[in-house]
């Protein structure tokens, strides 16, 4: 049965960065699903409440679990305006996920985003604007990971709880 990774936080936490590793050390069979590319590459749409790009999420994440070992799911993806995507998702994948959020204070993230390749794209100012403290899931729970933690004891933890 396939097993659902959900990496969830704010932008610049570190998401789309651990979500890769764990796909190259789960190795063929493991399916990466980025928000932002679904929304803003795949479909060019705006987030916020109802998104667009949410049955589509849903759809990709349904192939994975058809057709995949494991299925990384990772975004900011708001907890209220997922709330749906949410849902859907513990109603297939049951207790065969595992969701962790970055709990990244947000100086560190920002300093994150200043080291990234796309990080003239937008500042500081959107940052801020996009900001949300602590947005846990309700349906879900959720590992908190720290920024004392480096990638290498991230991914480490993350596949020694999913291969349990």
């Amino acid at each position: 049965m396939a097993k659902l990774i959900i990496l969830r936080g704010n932008s610049g936490s570190g998401k789309t960065t651990t979500g890769k590793a764990l796909q190259r050390k789960f190795g063929h069979g493991t399916m990466l699903i980025s928000q932002d590319v679904v929304r803003r590459e795949m479909l060019f749409v705006k987030d916020g409440h109802n998104p667009e790009a949410s049955q589509l999420l849903l759809e990709l994440g349904l192939y994975g679990k058809s057709h995949c070992n494991i299925v990384i799911l990772e975004g900011i993806l708001n907890s209220k305006w997922y709330e749906k995507l949410f849902e859907n998702l513990l109603d297939e994948f049951n207790d065969q996920i595992f969701a962790y959020y970055f709990d990244i204070p947000f100086e560190e993230t920002l300093n994150r985003h200043q080291q990234k390749p796309n990080s003239h794209e937008f500042g500081e100012k959107e940052l801020r604007e996009w900001w949300n403290e602590k947005d846990l899931l309700d349906i879900i729970p959720e590992v908190c990971l720290h920024k004392e933690l480096s990638l290498n004891e991230i991914v480490d933890t993350i596949y020694q709880d999913v291969i349990k």
